[in-house]
């Protein structure tokens, strides 16, 4: 009876402890929504407001340029949060903390990924509600999988530090959705658009293909603690960011191609 209290009391604490973490995903995913509805209510107020191109948009049209609202909100929010996390939190510094790199979690991040999710899950709800206006199956793979391997990470509580690498990619999210926002608005020969094309290509190339070899070689010089994932993140490791490399590939090989085909443009009006 004497050791049947501490180890009652233990289990109870870890009842507690795991029904907050719950509480706290859940709290997260559903702000990540609520984020994502008042964003796109507001991006159309206020487009309304100060941008006369957008009253001229047909629904459709209107939708998505609210759509690309709360995209590049999100798109921001958690550039921001992944570099204060990897470069200057600490919190994956092998010399600050103890513990396996691969292991280590907060609070802090978890409601990050929590948002995340909720804004790929509002996202994604309206990619299908309004399929293929918004994205073809390449954005519903891409959402798909990006879902998945957050939600592994954030209830395992292991390779955190991966994925806050590949959200970091998301910092070309605001170039991808000014590029869309100056040719629907009859500015596709204008010195900003020209500009953001090649703000694009760099930034694509920084975020999403050097930034992935980093990850890669990362990930190998360190396979050692990979390995201890449990098998099902283990195996998503090996699996999701090698497809989302290529896919990034893919992107920034049309990309290349649209800048291209904008500076020829651009030194023919010259």
């Amino acid at each position: 009876m004497a050791l049947s209290f501490p180890l009652g009391l233990a289990f109870a604490i870890d009842d507690v402890v795991a029904s907050s973490k719950r509480f706290t995903l859940l709290a997260s995913v559903c702000s990540g929504i609520i984020m994502c509805k008042i964003v796109y209510d507001l991006t159309g107020l206020v487009s309304r407001l100060l941008f006369k191109p957008y009253g001229k948009l047909d629904s459709k049209q209107q939708m998505e340029w609210n759509n690309r609202g709360f995209s590049t909100f999100h798109a921001v929010f958690v550039s921001l949060a992944a570099i204060y996390l990897l470069v200057f939190s600490g919190m994956f510094d092998d010399n600050v903390l103890g513990g396996l790199m691969i292991d280590r979690t907060s609070t802090t991040s978890e409601v990050i990924l929590g948002i995340s999710i909720g804004y790929f899950l509002a996202d994604l709800s309206m990619i299908l509600w309004h399929f293929p206006v918004l994205g073809g199956v390449e954005y519903v793979f891409h959402h798909c999988i990006s879902m998945f391997a957050i939600i592994l990470a954030v209830t395992s509580g292991q390779s955190q530090f991966y994925i806050f690498m590949v959200l970091l990619s998301e910092a070309t999210t605001p170039f991808v959705n000014l590029r869309w926002y100056l040719d629907t608005s009859g500015q596709k020969s204008s010195k900003l658009y020209t500009c953001n094309g090649i703000a694009l290509f760099l930034g694509w190339l920084v975020a999403r293909v050097l930034l992935f070899i980093y990850f890669f070689v990362h990930m190998f010089l360190h396979f050692d603690q990979v390995k201890q994932v449990f098998p099902l993140g283990f195996y998503s490791l090996l699996t999701i960011p090698p497809a989302l490399g290529v896919m990034n590939l893919l992107w920034f090989w049309k990309i290349t191609k649209g800048l291209i085909k904008t500076l020829s443009k651009a030194r023919r009006r010259e």
